[in-house]
């Protein structure tokens, strides 16, 4: 973890409370998870308790303790998305990578996540790719999301 980075963050943030939230999401931001050392930092200088930093990291679903893919699935499962088929996108991410929700391939390449909804009723079910919403998902167009990544990963290594 770099304190460099780290102050960056905090800078004009110090002995400010309230700024804990926008802190974290900068820290998410630039780690793409929040390590404990950071917490660690932050509520140092913001002069919060750990354990309130803590609380709050773990209480919003945007935050991450654990580091996360390189791309990050999040399938919604609320009960529109569950009638229209979101246990079927479930089987396939989880057939395809050999993942549970929550977790993240060995090669780090992908996370899968869980939200109980969206928002967008009507549209599903829905996934989120990397925060970009995908509506009128089907397991076949979800295969072809996992493939084209791995194609593309390939065809940067023999690039790179």
């Amino acid at each position: 973890m770099s304190t460099t980075s780290l102050n960056v963050v905090l800078k004009g943030r110090r002995s400010q409370p309230h700024q804990l939230i926008e802190v974290l999401q900068d820290i998410q931001d630039l780690y793409g998870y929040i390590p404990a050392d950071a917490m660690k930092t932050v509520a140092q200088e913001l002069g919060v308790p750990l354990i309130e930093v803590y609380r709050v990291a773990c209480f919003y679903k945007a935050f991450s303790l654990k580091p996360r893919g390189e791309h990050v699935i999040t399938v919604c499962t609320g009960t529109a998305c569950h009638v229209r088929g979101s246990t079927l996108l479930l089987d396939q991410i989880q057939g395809q990578l050999r993942i549970q929700p929550g977790h993240t391939t060995d090669d780090g390449l992908f996370t899968l996540e869980c939200v109980n909804c969206v928002g967008a009723c009507a549209l599903g079910p829905i996934i989120a790719h990397n925060g970009m919403y995908e509506h009128h998902m089907t397991p076949g167009k979800l295969r072809k999301i996992i493939g084209d990544v791995y194609v593309t990963k390939k065809e940067e290594s023999h690039h790179g």
